[in-house]
Formats: structure tokens, sequence, C-alpha cells
């Protein structure tokens, strides 16, 4: 087994208000142990936020939270001291009630057979 760890980073400068937009999606033949989401609030407005977590395999959708507040230029922590297992095609997205205000940034470890 190989152990990656990885940083994945989503600009939110050019989506939509209300729109899902995948972060993240689980490669095939491995397993995902994600271990920091950070999201911050580009405008100065606050801004709800909603985490959704995929589990394709059941067919299950997850909220991680839903219309949580980010308050104008500053960021939430989401992950703080927890982890979660994300499985090959498991999928994390993210939407914000306001256009172009979110940015989002994923620590993970990948682990491959």
């Amino acid at each position: 087994m190989a152990n990656a760890f990885k940083l994945k980073n989503h600009s939110g400068a050019s989506v939509n208000a209300d729109t899902f937009t995948s972060v993240y999606t689980v490669p095939s033949a491995t397993t995902t142990i994600v271990l920091g989401l950070t999201l911050a609030n580009l405008t100065a407005s606050d801004i709800a936020i909603t985490v959704t977590m995929t589990d394709t395999s059941a067919s299950i959708v997850s909220n991680v939270t839903k219309l949580a507040v980010v308050p104008g230029k500053s960021s939430l922590e989401i992950m703080s001291g927890n982890k979660y297992v994300m499985e090959a095609t498991d999928i994390l997205k993210v939407k914000s009630d306001t256009a172009n205000s979110l940015d989002t940034t994923l620590g993970i470890m990948e682990i491959t057979a």
C-alpha cells in the first residue's frame, strides 16, 4: 500500500450562487482520508455554505455542514479534529449562496493498493 499526502485547492472565483461544485472525487482503487477542509469567503459580506459527501456505493448524499455562515473576508475550518474516510468514486462537494465567493482547501491522504 502506498500513502500520499495531497492538497486539493478549488477556486470559487467563477462559480454561480447555489451551485454545487465537486472539489474532490476519490480515484478508483483508492481510499482517501480527509484530514482538513477550510472554506474561505472571498467577499466582504457573510455567505452561507453547504458541504456534502456522496457515498456512491450506497447512493447516499450526506451534509457535512448545511448553510453554515462564513463571515466576510474570513474562513471556516470544517474538519477541526475529525477525519472522514472516503472510498473509490465518493465525491466531496461545496456550494455557497453567493456567486464567486468561496475558495476551498482540502488536505487528504490517498491510500492505494
